[in-house]
C-alpha cells in the first residue's frame, strides 16, 4: 500500500496510462504496463471512474484486435471487467464497444486464462445491464450455442475447472435463472384471456376424451359444473383455479411448469392425473397443489430471484446440459413427488411431510452436482423414502458422536462390564423363578409347575403347583437338578417335547417358546422341558441358562439391553465433554526427552 501511494503521488499511473494509450509496443512492455496498472488500481487509492474515455477505448481496441499478443488480451479483458463493475457510465461504453460475438471468439480459444477473463467480462456486462437488456443478451448468447460450448469445452474439458471460472459459471447460471423471477412474482390474472386458455389447455390435456364425450349437448351451466369438477380432479384446491395461482411466489411460473410438463411429457402427465383422480381411498396425490408447492421449492433450492454472491462457485453442471433446464428439472421432480407419495402411502393430511422428504431428496441430489439431467434422474430415483430415513438416522448418530472412532472404542471397552451386568440380572431372574405350563397330549394347557435357581447358583429347583396359588418357597420344591449335571441347552425344534408333537399352527407357536436342558440321569440322558409363558421370558431363561453353562448370551433381548445400556453409559461418560469436539485420532505421544537429569532429590533439605 505504501509503495502504491508513492507511485501514484509521483504520477506513476499517468505514465503507465500513456504507455497503454500510445500503444507503441504491443508485446511485453504493454503486458507489463497493463499488469502494473491493474495492480495499482486494485488498492482503491484512485477510483476507476477517473479513467478517461480515450484510455478505455484504447483498451477495448486491444480486446477487439485479431493478431494480439496472447499475454495482452487477458489483462485487457480483466481491466475492462473492473471498469464495468466499478463505473456504470464507463460500463455502458464497454458494452457498446465490445460486441458479444468478440467475447464468444475469445471463449472459443483453447487458452484457459483468456477464456476465464472473457467469461468474467461477459458476466460483468450482464450484471450491469437492465432486466430487458439482460434477457436480450442471454437469448442472443443461447442462440449462438454458448450453452453447448460451455458444457462440452469448459465444464468437460481435460483441464480442471479453476475457482474463478466456477464463480463466473455460477453467476451466469444465477442471471439466467433470474429471468424466471418476473413470472414467479406475477399472480394469475383471472381476466386474461390467454391465461384462461392455458388453464383450459391443461384441463383438456388430462380429460380431453372424457370431457368431449360428456360435454357434448350440455347446457352452459352443466358444462361449467363439469369443468369445475375436472379442475378439482386436477388437484386444484378451489373449483376456480385462478385462486390457487394468485399466490406469489410461484405465481405464473407454476402454470408455466404444469403446461411444459403436459406438452413435453404428455403420457406421464395423463398417467399422473388420471391415476390419482380415480382413487377414492384418500391416497390421491393432487397434481396442481403439488406443482405449485414444488415450483416454490425449486425456486428456493436454485435461489431464483436472489442476488448473486460475490464468492460462490456453486453452479450445477446439468444446468448447461439442456435448454429449459428449470422446466426439465420440474418434470423429473413432479414424477419423483408422485413416487415418494406412493412409497409413504400418504394422504392429504401428509402433504407437508411429503414435501419435506422431496426437498431432502432434491437437495441431496443437487449437492452431488450430477453432470446431466439423466444422471440427476437416476440418482434422485434411487434415493427412496426408506433411504432418506436411513441417511437421517446415520447423520443423527454422527451428530451425536455415536459413530466417531473414539466413541466406538469407548463402547467396546464398556461392553464386558455391561455384559456382566446383564448376566447378573438374568441369573437374578432365574433365582426369582417362573411359573410354566405343562403341555399334555390331550389338552393344550394342563398343569402349572414352578422352577427357580438356588441362591448359590448350583441347583435348579422345580415342582408342580396348583392353579391360583402363588409361587412356592424354593425349599418346598420336591425336585432338584444340579447345574453341574446339565449337558446342553436346546431350543425350538431341537427340543424333544416339540419333536413329539409334530407340525401344526399350535405347535409352531409352542416351538418359538420351547427350550429344554439335557442332563445326566444315571447312565442315561434325560431332559427337563420348558414352554415359556412369553417371548421375553424365553429370552431371559435361555440367556440365564447359557450364562450358567458358560456359553454366550445371544438372544435378541440381550442385544437390545446391551445397546440401551451402552447408549446410556456413553452419554453419562461424555457429559463433561458437551460441545467439545472429539478428534478422530488420539493426539500423538511426544518423544521422550534427550536425558532424564531432572529428578528432584527429596533427601536434600530446603534452607
Amino acid at each position: 500500500m505504501t509503495f502504491t501511494r508513492e507511485v501514484i503521488s509521483r504520477d506513476g499511473l499517468q505514465r503507465l496510462g500513456s504507455i497503454i494509450e500510445d500503444g507503441d509496443d504491443l508485446g511485453e512492455v504493454l503486458a507489463l504496463a497493463l499488469r502494473a496498472f491493474l495492480e495499482l488500481m486494485e488498492h482503491g487509492v484512485v477510483s476507476w471512474e477517473t479513467l478517461g474515455i480515450p484510455f478505455v477505448r484504447k483498451v477495448v481496441c486491444y480486446v477487439n484486435m485479431n493478431l494480439m499478443d496472447a499475454s495482452v488480451q487477458p489483462l485487457a479483458l480483466g481491466l475492462l471487467e473492473s471498469v464495468t463493475l466499478s463505473s456504470p457510465a464507463l460500463g455502458q461504453l464497454v458494452k457498446s464497444e465490445v460486441p458479444l460475438d468478440r467475447l464468444l471468439v475469445h471463449l472459443q480459444v483453447m487458452n484457459q486464462q483468456l477464456q476465464t477473463k472473457a467469461m468474467a467480462l461477459l458476466t460483468a456486462l450482464l450484471q450491469g445491464a437492465s432486466a430487458a437488456e439482460r434477457k436480450h443478451m442471454l437469448d442472443y448468447l443461447w442462440q449462438r450455442n454458448l450453452r453447448q460450448f460451455i458444457y462440452k469445452n469448459i465444464i468437460h474439458s481435460a483441464a480442471p475447472l479453476g475457482d474463478e471460472m466456477a464463480h463466473h459459471l455460477y453467476v451466469l447460471q444465477a442471471l439466467t435463472l433470474g429471468l424466471l423471477e418476473p413470472r414467479m412474482r406475477t399472480p394469475l390474472d383471472p381476466y386474461s384471456q390467454e391465461q384462461r386458455e392455458q388453464l383450459q389447455a391443461l384441463r383438456q390435456a388430462a380429460f380431453e376424451l372424457e370431457g368431449e364425450s360428456l360435454g357434448a349437448g350440455l347446457s352452459a351451466d352443466r358444462r361449467r359444473s363439469l369443468c369445475a369438477r375436472e379442475f378439482r380432479k386436477l388437484g386444484f384446491s378451489n373449483s376456480n383455479p385462478a385462486q390457487d395461482l394468485e399466490r406469489v411466489p410461484p405465481g405464473l411460473l407454476a402454470l408455466d411448469n404444469m403446461l411444459y410438463f403436459s406438452r413435453h411429457a404428455p403420457s406421464a402427465y395423463s398417467r399422473f392425473v388420471l391415476e390419482n383422480s380415480s382413487r377414492e381411498d384418500k391416497h390421491e396425490c393432487p397434481f396442481a397443489r403439488s406443482s405449485i408447492q414444488l415450483t416454490v421449492l425449486l425456486c428456493e433450492l436454485l435461489h431464483v430471484g436472489e442476488p448473486c454472491s460475490e464468492t460462490a462457485q456453486d453452479f450445477s453442471p446439468m444446468f448447461f446440459g439442456q435448454d429449459q433446464s428449470f422446466h426439465e428439472l420440474f418434470c423429473v421432480s413432479i414424477q419423483l413427488l408422485n413416487k415418494t407419495w406412493k412409497e409413504m402411502r400418504a394422504t392429504q393430511e401428509d402433504f407437508d411431510k411429503v414435501m419435506q422428504v422431496v426437498r431432502e431428496q432434491l437437495a441431496r441430489t443437487l449437492a452431488l452436482k450430477p453432470s446431466s439431467l439423466e444422471l440427476f434422474r437416476t440418482k434422485v430415483n434411487t434415493l427412496t423414502y426408506g433411504e432418506v430415513l436411513r441417511l437421517r438416522q446415520t447423520e443423527r448418530l454422527h451428530q451425536e458422536g455415536t459413530l466417531a472412532p473414539p466413541i466406538l472404542e469407548l463402547r467396546e471397552k464398556l461392553k464386558p462390564e455391561l455384559m456382566g451386568l446383564i448376566r447378573q440380572q438374568r441369573l437374578l431372574h432365574l433365582c426369582e423363578g417362573t411359573l410354566f405350563r405343562k403341555i399334555s397330549s390331550r389338552r393344550r394347557q394342563d398343569k402349572l409347575w414352578f422352577c427357580c435357581l438356588s441362591p448359590n447358583h448350583k441347583l435348579l429347583q422345580y415342582g408342580d403347583v396348583e392353579e391360583g396359588v402363588g409361587p412356592p418357597a424354593p425349599e418346598s420344591l420336591p425336585e432338584q437338578l444340579p447345574v453341574a449335571d446339565i449337558r446342553a441347552l436346546l431350543t425350538g425344534k431341537d427340543c424333544p417335547h416339540v419333536r413329539e408333537k409334530g407340525s401344526g399352527k399350535q405347535n409352531k407357536d409352542v416351538c418359538e417358546l420351547a427350550f429344554s436342558v439335557s442332563y445326566d440321569h444315571g447312565e442315561e440322558e434325560a431332559y427337563l422341558n420348558f414352554i415359556a409363558p412369553s417371548k421375553r421370558e424365553f429370552h431371559l431363561w435361555t440367556d440365564g441358562l447359557s450364562a450358567l453353562l458358560g456359553s454366550p448370551m445371544g438372544s435378541e433381548q440381550t442385544r437390545l439391553d446391551l445397546e440401551q445400556l451402552l447408549t446410556m453409559e456413553t452419554k453419562l461418560r461424555l457429559l463433561e465433554l458437551e460441545n467439545v469436539p472429539i478428534p478422530e485420532q488420539p493426539p500423538p505421544v511426544p518423544p521422550p526427552p534427550t536425558n532424564f537429569n531432572f529428578c528432584y532429590d527429596c533427601s536434600i533439605a530446603e534452607p
